[in-house]
């Protein structure tokens, strides 16, 4: 595989971690079962993508990209669907954490 490829398998594994854990929201507590269904798969999706990605990626930068798209994706989604609170210092941290992967990215 690639490193193209593989960045863009840790790329959609971030971007569904996001979905995961916003899918976590809906199953209120895994008490609603199509969201809990949701949830699963994509949690599945993801670490199958990530673990591939790893083949090819060390694992130190592809983890803290992968954490960070989830984390910084999480927070905006978090914003947008539940209307949760977006202030300046979150808005730096997400700042911070998407300059952070872009460092990884070129290092």
């Amino acid at each position: 595989m690639s490193q193209s490829m593989a960045w863009l398998m840790l790329v959609i594994a971030g971007a569904l971690d996001v979905g995961w854990a916003i899918s976590m929201k809906y199953a209120e507590g895994y008490t609603r079962a199509g969201w809990s269904v949701v949830s699963l798969v994509l949690l599945v999706a993801f670490v199958v993508l990530l673990g591939r990605a790893l083949k090819v990626l060390e694992v130190g930068v592809a983890y803290s990209v992968w954490t960070g798209i989830g984390a910084a994706g999480t927070v905006v989604m978090g914003v947008v669907l539940f209307g949760e609170a977006l202030s300046a210092m979150k808005i730096a941290g997400i700042l911070l954490v998407l300059t952070g992967i872009a460092a990884l990215k070129l290092a």
